[in-house]
């Protein structure tokens, strides 16, 4: 059920539904806090833009390029929506579907790399409360 504010909700839900197979296959490795114990979220909402997958906490997007993002217009289009999703505090990585399809090994590392290079957030309440031992316990990094 969509909530009464002006999430793209419908369409994320869609995207998921019709993901690419290079999506499809990089979320078996993303799902369920496989990688570094990071929680994502898949075809998700920042501002106007659906980004292929969030990590809200890390504040880190990772983009699944085709070729169609070669053409000078949908490069101008990925700078633009770059420079909002940096202007909304994440940091973004891209990868080609090949790279996905054919170096899944390569992929997963470099999403680790940037998860263990980024600073870790401004501590909040409820991570304060996990040096008392009260908490979650076991997440990741971020």
């Amino acid at each position: 059920m969509d909530k009464g504010y002006s999430r793209p909700t419908k369409r994320s839900r869609e995207l998921r539904l019709g993901a690419t197979e290079a999506e499809r296959k990089l979320w078996q490795h993303l799902r369920a806090r496989q990688v570094a114990g990071v929680r994502f979220n898949r075809q998700f909402p920042v501002g106007q833009f659906i980004c292929d997958f969030v990590s809200r906490s890390c504040r880190l997007v990772i983009e699944i390029d085709g070729g169609q993002h070669n053409r000078a217009a949908d490069q101008a289009y990925d700078l633009r929506r770059t420079e909002f999703l940096r202007a909304q505090g994440y940091h973004v990585i891209r990868f080609w579907n090949s790279d996905v399809l054919d170096n899944m090994d390569g992929v997963i590392r470099r999403i680790e790399q940037t998860l263990a290079d980024m600073p870790s957030p401004a501590p909040s309440h409820r991570q304060v409360g996990r040096l008392w031992g009260r908490g979650p316990k076991g997440r990741g990094p971020c």
